[in-house]
């Protein structure tokens, strides 16, 4: 919780040359998004950001780390070819066949503009160093990014 008792949904932390965020939901499904926006927020200022394009997105991976690890490579995949930023993600995760875990998510965003959106950090990749996935009270995701 904040000052004012809202929860938290990301949070900063101090990493050498990149940029580390832990992530809060109360199920998994809203860390994930809360996590694709703290990385977009790395980015630019996603308050400003309209919800004019949506894409859909499923992506199964063999455990949850793998799945973060992918989840948010697709959606930084998405921004570098398309040139499009995203502030609204709908995120559910599933059992997958094989032992490990599906996603399916909407995500809302636009292109971006630099007349429209403040430039911020360019951020280069996703990685698994120090990331964790925590369940007490809810869940916790910690990222480092690559910027």
């Amino acid at each position: 919780m904040d000052k004012k008792g809202n929860a938290v949904k990301y949070e900063y932390f101090d990493v050498t040359a990149d940029i580390g965020f832990r992530a809060y939901g109360e199920t998994l499904d809203e860390a994930f998004g809360n996590a694709a926006l703290a990385m977009f927020e790395v980015m630019t200022d996603t308050s400003r950001i309209k919800p004019l394009i949506k894409r859909d997105i499923q992506l199964e991976s063999e455990d949850e780390h793998a799945l973060l690890y992918d989840w948010l490579s697709e959606l930084l995949f998405i921004h570098d070819y398309e040139g499009l930023v995203f502030s609204q993600f709908g995120v559910k995760i599933t059992p997958g066949d094989s032992n490990g875990f599906v996603l399916y998510s909407k995500i809302w965003g636009e292109k971006f503009e630099q007349s429209n959106h403040e430039v911020r950090d360019e951020v280069k990749a996703v990685t698994f160093h120090q990331m964790e996935i925590k369940k007490e009270n809810g869940y916790m995701l910690q990222v480092i990014l690559d910027t």
